[in-house]
């Protein structure tokens, strides 16, 4: 493996290889990012390095220390989808940087973050923001926090490389690049490593295999349920095998939640592959569309109060669906699989497997019957989101 250096480069002669690659180091800041610990994210060919910390987990006592040894005003970064929320200027690409008074304290900056809290705290602004396009670090810390499952805003301060260095130092501050953040997922696909399987019989499934997946970075893991007779001509490598993708989801998997559809979908997706003989479902740690359970929470009670899931995400500061599926495509061809009949009625799910090298073959329709509680999200999916009759 080639070398890199803190900024994610390839190492030069005479460099010493690094024992911590630049994956762990995202893993490591995202850690820090949800304790409420800032971290150090360099962009020196940019002049773009910042100190950041996460607007939800920031501590008071956190903040002032951090504007007094940065010696420099703390700007509050947002997405575009949370600044149009709260009626702010869209001046730069992607994101915003708003200013942030010295005197205000963390939960008066969490309240412009999270929109949860908005009718608690329905006056706010009016803002100023910067018109000059914001650090590369400060994009960075956004995506960061959203690695971390936080809400995607951050406070960050641009004192200079050599303070922020020195005070990083100082406080035993992580450090990652920004290029290293970028990268982060794209990396993680490529590392992605089967573990171990077992056999693990299932009601109405009872030849069927797990097989774990995990990243070297230590991430989450990922899991293929394998179900039916190996040497089936359901089974054959490289396919196509009837397949489906079904990121996780803790209140329909486990709970029965009529909220969404996500429970009928997965039991009816084992049932359905079981009778047709085998094939594979995809267990994806992509929890709420990829923005986390405690960010889906958020999302449910936006919904209470009136907002699809769709508007709710987007309040939040998400995309409508922030899911990848490089991961997914990995998983099959490490499983021998370079086509499948996709159990889907979502059409980014082929276009993504596809632009992944996984084709597929054919697309097979996946409904189950609405209930009163999930009628507005199935009508969002399927007017807002695209997904197909």
């Amino acid at each position: 493996m080639t070398a890199q250096n803190k900024d994610g480069q390839a190492a030069g002669a005479g460099q010493a290889a690094s024992l911590i690659h630049d994956p762990h180091r995202v893993e490591r800041a995202a850690g820090d990012l949800r304790r409420g610990v800032p971290i150090f994210i360099t962009a020196p060919s940019t002049g773009g390095s910042v100190i950041a910390v996460a607007a939800e987990t920031m501590r008071n006592e956190t903040l002032r220390a951090l504007i007094a040894d940065a010696g420099t005003e703390a700007r509050l970064i947002l997405t575009h989808a949370r600044a149009a929320t709260l009626k702010i200027p869209l001046y730069t690409p992607e994101i915003v940087s708003v200013h942030i008074p010295p005197e205000a304290g963390a939960e008066a900056i969490r309240a412009i973050a999270d929109p949860t809290a908005d009718l608690d705290n329905p006056l706010k602004g009016p803002f100023v923001t910067d018109r000059a396009a914001p650090p590369e670090g400060a994009a960075a810390s956004l995506k960061l926090a959203k690695l971390a499952g936080l809400l995607p805003a951050t406070l960050v301060f641009q004192p200079g490389d050599e303070i922020a260095a020195k005070l990083a130092q100082v406080e035993g501050l992580s450090q990652v690049s920004a290029i290293a953040i970028r990268a982060y997922e794209a990396d993680t696909a490529k590392g992605f490593q089967l573990v171990t399987r077992a056999r693990v019989p299932l009601a109405g499934a009872e030849s069927c295999e797990l097989v774990v997946f995990r990243p070297r970075d230590g991430g989450p893991e990922h899991y293929a349920i394998v179900i039916g007779v190996k040497t089936s001509a359901s089974l054959a490598t490289p396919g196509p095998v009837l397949a489906r993708l079904h990121s996780e989801c803790f209140t329909g998997d486990l709970l029965g939640s009529l909220k969404c559809d996500c429970g009928d979908q997965l039991r009816g997706a084992v049932a359905a592959i079981a009778a047709a003989g085998g094939g594979v479902l995809l267990y994806l740690a992509q929890e709420g569309r990829g923005i986390g359970m405690m960010n889906k929470m958020r999302a449910y009670r936006l919904q209470d109060e009136g907002f699809d899931t769709i508007e709710a995400n987007m309040r939040l500061g998400f995309e409508p669906d922030e899911r990848l599926y490089d991961i997914a495509a990995r998983m099959l061809g490490r499983l021998g699989y370079r086509s499948v009949r996709l159990m889907t009625n979502n059409p980014e799910k082929i276009r993504a497997l596809e632009a992944a090298g996984i084709t597929v073959a054919e697309r097979v329709p996946h409904h189950f019957p609405e209930n009163v509680h999930n009628q507005a999200y199935l009508k969002a999916k399927s007017e807002r989101g695209g997904h197909l009759a």
